[in-house]
């Protein structure tokens, strides 16, 4: 089931481990998980930062 909760950017950055101003930093930049605006409130889906961290996973290989 998906999340569709809204979360206002404080609570965003607090879930992701990040600080607000570096959650505000990577939205300028279009570098962070996807964003909403509700006329200048910005909102983030929960569904959508979890997307964007599994997207950062990074396996390493050990069989090497």
């Amino acid at each position: 089931m998906t999340d569709n909760r809204l979360l206002k950017p404080k609570a965003a950055a607090d879930r992701l481990g990040l600080s607000e101003s570096t959650l505000a930093k990577m939205r300028m930049i279009r570098s962070g998980p996807n964003f909403s605006l509700l006329g200048r409130a910005v909102r983030y889906r929960v569904a959508d930062l979890d997307a964007w961290v599994a997207s950062r996973t990074v396996t390493t290989d050990t069989a090497a």
